[in-house]
């Protein structure tokens, strides 16, 4: 257990490293897509093709990982960001828009690549009983370099251009790419479990009816869990855009502050969700937990535009990364406890579910605030969560409501019992898994 330990947390490391240039990337290449198209709409435009390369990226995860190592899917997608990131600072004084463009498309869908890969390998690197405890410590390191990456970003582009921005996010690829070559995890079944479906040699014009057959034999309750998490992300897209908006307007000489508290607070919040989580039992890992967190998160996001005074405001932003945090451990969790050969995926259909969410709620936001105070933006985007959330939370009750079962999937993690299916449905059970 000690060597796993000391595995997942250089893992961990390597994945805050990375994490950390992303972030201070996101903030670089948001800017410098000003400069080169000169326009709001061409920033946009940029962000939609890369959230578009996610997309299909997402689309094609599952049987790219089907086929190739896990380990060599997330060496490749980060030596070809890192490579990316430097020629963008190579180019930086004078970048053509269609070297632009090539690049937020290789970002897009490498971060969808990585993303699946590492998820769905979690329980073959560390073990079901420990995937939970890793899942935490991801979404902590994830936490913190997300707020390090927004509070560093203008320093580093003040400091060295956008030249350096983008040197230092390859940099962080390649930290990234170097640990997984030394460590070697192991991150696909043995033989006696295959990792991938046989092949189909079904044309290309077939291959929707496959989706279709995968995601009949999966329990419905899962896939609600999926839709739910693409309504969380069209949610969460509707504070991103509005916070800048918010803080310029409530501290309009220091914005950068009203974010930095923000952000930081949130960061609390998510680790403090870590630090409680791996302490409960059986009880917090279900699907009535994942639709609890979803509506907490929904109401506490939009308290945060309540134009509290800044220790409420860095209440409600670290009950948010709490509810933010609880919700995605748990998510991630009860993914990765189906079948080796189904996890790539399933993680691949959330990661679009997720992308296509962002993208639609990131234009509409944008949309809405032209005529709607950030408030109202936020709530109704929130809100809609919040009714997502309740909708699955009825459903849990009223499916399982007259009977007492036992989780499917335990904190603990383990494989599913022998009575159940393969893919964790319980015989009999119309596709519908335990609570």
């Amino acid at each position: 257990m000690g060597a796993v330990d000391g595995v997942a947390r250089l893992l961990a490391g390597a994945y805050a490293v990375s994490a950390y240039g992303n972030y201070l990337n996101l903030i670089a290449l948001s800017l410098f897509s000003y400069e080169v198209t000169g326009t709001a709409f061409g920033v946009g435009l940029v962000m939609a093709l890369r959230l578009g390369a996610g997309f299909v990226a997402g689309l094609t995860a599952g049987a790219l990982t089907a086929r190739i190592s896990r380990r060599t899917v997330m060496i490749g997608a980060d030596a070809a960001q890192g490579t990316t990131m430097v020629v963008l600072a190579l180019c930086a004084s004078h970048t053509p828009l269609a070297l632009l463009a090539g690049a937020v498309v290789v970002l897009g869908a490498g971060n969808t690549y990585f993303t699946v890969a590492l998820r769905s390998a979690v329980p073959v690197i560390v073990g079901q009983d420990a995937r939970a405890r890793v899942n935490g410590l991801l979404v902590t390191a994830r936490s913190m370099a997300t707020v390090l990456g927004f509070a560093s970003a203008a320093a580093v582009i003040g400091f060295g251009g956008y030249a350096l921005a983008f040197t230092v996010n390859a940099v962080s690829f390649a930290v990234s790419a170097t640990v997984l070559l030394v460590l070697r995890p192991r991150t696909d079944a043995p033989p006696e479990e295959p990792a991938a479906e046989p092949a189909d040699p079904a044309p290309d014009g077939e291959r929707v009816g496959r989706w279709r057959r995968a995601a009949a034999g999966l329990p419905a309750l899962l896939l609600g869990l999926v839709a739910l998490r693409g309504l969380d992300a069209l949610a969460s897209s509707s504070h991103n855009v509005a916070l800048p908006v918010v803080a310029h307007a409530e501290t309009p000489d220091q914005p950068a502050l009203f974010m930095t508290q923000f952000w930081a607070s949130w960061a609390v919040g998510t680790v403090l969700a870590h630090l409680v989580l791996r302490r409960q039992g059986e009880a917090a890992w279900s699907e009535r937990a994942f639709a609890l967190g979803t509506c907490a998160m929904a109401l506490s996001f939009t308290a945060a535009f309540l134009g509290l005074p800044a220790a409420g405001l860095m209440a409600a932003a670290a009950c948010a990364g709490f509810a933010d945090g609880w919700t995605e451990i748990i998510y991630t969790s009860r993914l990765q406890a189906l079948p080796d050969r189904r996890r790539g995926w399933l993680f691949g259909l959330s990661a679009t579910a997720e992308q296509s969410g962002f993208a639609l709620g990131t234009v509409a936001a944008a949309g809405a605030l032209e005529v709607l105070p950030p408030l109202a933006v936020v709530g109704a985007f929130h809100g809609a969560a919040l009714c997502g959330g309740l909708v699955l939370l009825l459903y849990t009750f009223g499916r399982f409501g007259g009977a007492r079962s036992t989780p499917s999937t335990p904190a603990t993690g383990g494989e599913p019992r022998e009575e159940e299916n393969a893919d964790g449905t319980r015989p009999g059970a119309g596709g519908l898994p335990r609570s």
